[in-house]
């Protein structure tokens, strides 16, 4: 089976246009090697792919014939991503927590003295 519809019959992408985008831009490996969107996996196979900031790591237990639900996603992969490539996504999902949301506009003139003091007191508090 093709590595494009692999990864888009087991879930990860939600078009075979997205997995071809991302072997394209080199962000998918078969076994440790670039792979192209056409590049075959057979059961065993390593596949790392980078999506959303995070590079997963998973191996291919067997091949759909076409694409799945999500409750019967195990059956076919093994998630075998190292947990500190988890806990590194968590901690840059919460620095994204503190900065402006989308939509909320310029920053108003008590934000930016709000920000002034904020780096006021840390400059201070790195002096001898």
């Amino acid at each position: 089976m093709r590595i494009d519809k692999f990864l888009w019959c087991v879930r990860y992408y939600k078009t075979r246009n997205m997995v071809t985008e991302a072997c394209k831009k080199n962000q998918v490996w078969v076994n440790g090697h670039l792979a192209k969107p056409a590049k075959e996996v057979f059961p065993g196979d390593e596949i790392a792919f980078r999506r959303e900031q995070l590079t997963r790591t998973i191996k291919v237990l067997d091949l759909p014939s076409s694409r799945i639900a999500a409750k019967l996603v195990d059956i076919y992969r093994k998630d075998i991503t190292p947990e500190e490539v988890y806990q590194q996504y968590e901690l840059l999902q919460l620095g994204k927590d503190h900065t402006r949301r989308f939509g909320e506009g310029r920053p108003t003139k008590k934000d930016r003295r709000d920000f002034e003091d904020y780096l006021n007191e840390e400059s201070v508090s790195f002096e001898p």
